[in-house]
This record gives structure tokens, sequence and C-alpha cells, in this order.
């Protein structure tokens, strides 16, 4: 395995693995899990949902359709968004309701009213609406940074069309295009030191997710959610330490934690990612993950070398 597959199925495998470790403790206040558990850090299922051991949520699921869609349409239908076809995103609107439809353990209600809203009537983006400022879109997003790493234009439309089938917020937007950003430097070996710059420039260009002095919020408004993992992702370098300390601030643990996995396992890569948890992820979504990644991947280099041919 080479060191960009390595770190982009790290980031991946780490996104479920935070998924799963912060569903417990989801929608919990941290004075209730340390009453409960101490400090929470073991991947036991169990939460507001009622998970199994191992099971993952939304988060991981959505991701993986949007992932899905993307291997689905191919090399061709990217490029062929890039010349403004609909094709590839409402396979994307098609692959959402499918995921929809199969009952998912949960849905946001902006991901539930964009979904529904498609259905009805197979628009690729609602109006403006000061309500879709939540975390959906952002959550989902690792897929379009894999698919189009190398091609920042790319990233970017995609990036947008798939966000704005149920979010069409600024502040959504500008987090689901940031921390994408992110995860592809660290997919190209960031260092922890040169991450810390990054989010200390990029929060002086967008003033509202400064996280210092960190507010304690973690919920799913988009704020709250970058201002955490931004939060503790400069705090610690260990991926074990970073995501025991996210997931313990509660709240939207779930995203919060994934996000955090993500682009911790992406620092690390999946070879060096904690066995213990690893194990404790269902094998479905190891197996799932593992063939999405290498297409993912597969699908950058068809698109960089089509372009250059």
């Amino acid at each position: 395995m080479n060191e960009l597959h390595d770190r982009a199925l790290g980031a991946y495998l780490g996104f479920a693995i935070g998924d799963a470790l912060g569903a417990t403790v989801e929608f919990m206040r941290p004075r209730e899990i340390a009453a409960r558990f101490g400090v929470h850090r073991d991947i036991i299922g169990g939460g507001w949902l009622k998970l199994a051991r191992g099971q993952v949520t939304d988060d991981t699921t959505m991701s993986l359709a949007l992932g899905d869609a993307l291997i689905h349409g191919g090399s061709q239908a990217l490029r062929q968004h890039a010349q403004g076809d609909e094709t590839l995103i409402r396979g994307i609107g098609d692959a959402y309701v499918h995921w929809f439809k199969g009952k998912p353990v949960d849905c946001g209600n902006t991901c539930r009213r964009g979904i529904l809203r498609y259905l009805r009537d197979g628009s690729l983006q609602g109006d403006y609406n000061p309500g879709d400022g939540g975390n959906g879109a952002l959550m989902r997003n690792l897929p379009a940074v894999l698919a189009t790493l190398g091609d920042d234009a790319a990233f970017e439309r995609l990036s947008i069309a798939q966000s704005h089938l149920t979010h069409h917020h600024p502040l959504s937007d500008a987090a689901t295009l940031g921390l994408g950003r992110l995860l592809g430097s660290l997919l190209k070996g960031m260092s922890h030191s040169a991450c810390q710059q990054w989010a200390a420039q990029w929060v002086t260009d967008n003033p509202a997710f400064k996280f210092t002095p960190y507010r304690g919020y973690a919920t799913a408004y988009v704020v709250d959610t970058v201002q955490t993992v931004l939060h503790y992702l400069t705090q610690h370098a260990d991926f074990e330490t970073v995501l025991i300390a996210t997931v313990n601030q509660g709240d939207d643990a779930d995203t919060t934690g994934a996000l955090v996995g993500m682009l911790a396992g992406a620092q690390c890569g999946a070879s060096r990612l904690p066995p213990h948890w690893l194990r404790r992820l269902q094998a479905a979504t190891v197996q799932a993950i593992t063939a999405q990644t290498s297409g993912l991947l597969a699908l950058a280099h068809s698109v960089k070398e089509s372009s250059h041919a």
C-alpha cells in the first residue's frame, strides 16, 4: 500500500471510528459523560440510537452513498460535470434517496428536508435557507475529496453541488470547502505544525469559525462543529488522544468525532490506527470503506490522466 492510499484509507476508517465512538455519547453534555463513563474511550454502541457495538450512523452511511454514486458515475460523469452536465449530481441525489428509503438509523432534519424536496420536484438545490447552517453537507464530503484529489476546481464544484442538494448556506459551503482542502493537504503529508498554521490562517480568512478561545459548543450547527474539530485537532497530534478529547465534549459527538477521526486518520494513515478500535468496527463497514477508498482514488487518477492526455 503506497503512502497516499494508506492516508486515504486512514481518513475514511478514522471517520468511521470517530462516528462509532462518538455515537454513544451523542447529545450528552461533558458532565453527563464524566458521571457515566469517567472518560468515554471504548466503542460499545448504545447511545440514544441504541446502536450495536461497532455500528456507525448516518455520517458514515451517507458518505458511502455519495462514494458509491461517484464511482458509479465514473470519470466521464466527473468530466461532464465540469461542463455543466447535471447527470452526476442527479446520480448523487438518487443515491441519497435510495439511502433514505433504506431507513437509516438516523437522518438530520435538513438532510431529510432536502432529500424529500429532490424526490418531490427533482431540483438540485433549494433556495438559500438560514436554517441550512447545519453540518450535514460537511459530514459526508470525504468521498468528494478523494474523487477529485489533485484538481481543486473539480473538488470545489463537486463539493458545493453535493452540499446544495440538502444544504444551501454560506457557512455550510465555507466549512465543507475549508475542511475538504485541509484533508487534501493532510493526505499529501502536511505536518501537525503546518496544520496548526493552516487553521490559524483559515479562521483569519473565515472569522465566523474562530475557535480561540474555545467556547465549548459542539452542536450540529456547522460553526460549532468546525470550532470543536479545529480546537481539538490543533491541540493534539496523536489519533487516539485527539479523538477521545473530542467525543468527550459530547453534543453532536458522532459528527465531531467522525471529522476529527478523518483528519487525524489522514495524518497517521490506516497502518497506524489503533487496532483495538479498528477491530470493533463492523466488518461490513470496514469492507465497504476499503473497497470504496480504492475506487475513489482510482477515479481521481483516471480523471487526472485523461486531463493530461
